[in-house]
């Protein structure tokens, strides 16, 4: 590629180091895509001639063709999937297949196949949440009046619904859709064109290759167009936000599903077994997307770290741009699976949570804004009062909401003549009807919100 600069090849270790071909075949879609484009529009300002570029495009689709059959060929010595194309396409029609490269480098050319490919990473990701969104909405639905402990500090604190629970998830799935459009929107910049830092003389039409790619427009300056890598760390960012969701959500899973709390079965397809153990059920599927959550934070670092001092504009430190993208995609794309199938085949366990949910004097704050509302103490009084009402119940081996009419009474004589409230946890969670709040009610409103907003 280089002959003529240089008399001597590289080193074994030169050639090894050097070589993306072993990760960046990824990419081989959106080059033979942009290479494609590329040509076309040199065809359209009189650069190469009509027979050359029908020709270099007939040779790219041959070449398509082979590699979605066998997959890409990994040569060293051509280092990356720009070079493994042209060699190819010169094998199948010859020199004129040299023509391809003119007015651009490997610096814009592997810019503009990074960023497509990012962009689609963005909307499969986007797709497979919203998937992950489906399953929550459903079983939200399907336990709106599910009562359950709901946590502060893994303290039991305030008894909720499963479905508010479930729906709490859908929210962050909606932060993380909107994180990848955004990534995607922001990635709607055509770097092809750029050449290899400055620009060409040759007269291109920028804004037909960014429009036929399905960018905006094109990059505004070469010089950061060659070197940014915003888009993959927009990606990575995105992508680690979401697995930290997914990883909170695989951890209530692993809780839940323990002994002590019983509020759910995993279903055999997202459990495993002991190898010495036989009645063992273990929740690996949601250990193992917990764990994810950790190395995909680690591939955004490890490309941060990457970028941090890098001058303008292309150094090679960019080629280990891609490995941390890639293994990032793979895993959420592995963990948004597996928690929607947990989702969805999950048995949870209504009376167990009910059971749980009603202990702890978990319904004391209602009682203290019972106080409030009713009689008109401050709130701070109500605490107290209500403090002493715990109190008595743990003297007494019992919960709050068991307390009778004459022990509450006792408490305070303004108490004598009220009518007393429910402390049920089903009166409790009927009566948090504040906009999203956990009452049935308003849980109901949320979900068909949800539905509204995904159909659109």
């Amino acid at each position: 590629m280089w002959g003529g600069r240089f008399s001597g090849g590289p080193s074994a270790v030169m050639r090894e180091i050097n070589a993306s071909i072993p990760f960046d075949k990824r990419l081989w879609r959106q080059d033979i895509r942009a290479s494609k484009v590329h040509v076309a529009m040199l065809a359209a300002q009189g650069i190469v001639s009509e027979e050359d570029a029908a020709t270099i495009r007939e040779g790219l689709g041959r070449i398509a063709a082979e590699y979605e059959a066998d997959g890409v060929p990994e040569n060293f010595d051509l280092e990356d999937i720009h070079m493994t194309v042209e060699a190819r396409l010169t094998e199948l029609i010859g020199p004129v297949a040299g023509r391809l490269h003119t007015a651009r480098s490997r610096n814009d050319q592997v810019a503009t196949d990074f960023r497509l490919w990012v962009r689609e990473a963005c909307e499969e990701m986007e797709a497979g949440l919203a998937a992950f969104q489906r399953a929550l909405l459903a079983r939200a639905e399907e336990h709106t009046d599910t009562v359950m402990p709901g946590f502060t500090h893994l303290q039991a604190a305030q008894p909720v619904t499963l479905g508010h629970h479930m729906m709490a998830y859908y929210e962050m799935a909606k932060r993380d859709r909107s994180r990848f459009a955004d990534a995607r929107a922001r990635a709607a910049e055509c770097p092809l064109g750029s050449a290899a830092l400055a620009g060409t003389s040759f007269d291109l039409d920028r804004d037909r290759t960014a429009g036929e790619l399905g960018f905006a427009h094109p990059t505004a300056n070469s010089l950061d167009a060659v070197s940014d890598r915003d888009f993959a760390l927009d990606y990575l960012m995105a992508a680690t936000t979401a697995s930290l969701h997914l990883s909170r959500l695989a951890e209530e899973f692993v809780i839940w599903a323990s002994q002590p709390f019983g509020f759910v079965k995993l279903s055999d397809a997202y459990s495993t077994g002991s190898s010495i153990m036989p009645q063992k059920r273990n929740p690996d599927a949601a250990e193992l997307v917990r764990g994810h959550a950790g190395r995909i934070a680690g591939c955004m670092q490890a490309l941060v770290m990457v970028m941090k001092g890098l001058p303008l504009a292309y150094a090679k430190d960019t080629q280990d741009d891609k490995p941390p993208v890639f293994e990032a995609h793979d895993l959420l794309a592995l963990s948004i699976a597996a928690m929607t199938g947990m989702v969805e085949t999950s048995d949870f366990r209504r009376e167990r949570m009910r059971d749980l949910a009603a202990g702890g004097h978990s319904t004391a704050t209602d009682f203290a804004d019972w106080l409030v509302r009713a009689i008109g103490l401050p709130f701070r009084e109500a605490h107290h009062l209500t403090g002493a009402a715990v109190k008595l119940a743990e003297e007494k081996g019992c919960d709050i909401s068991e307390l009778d009419d004459a022990s509450l009474r006792g408490l305070d004589p303004r108490l004598a003549e009220a009518q007393l409230p429910d402390l049920s946890v089903e009166g409790s969670v009927a009566s948090r009807m504040s906009y999203g709040g956990t009452a049935p009610a308003r849980v109901r409103e949320a979900i068909a919100r949800a539905r509204k907003e995904l159909d659109q």
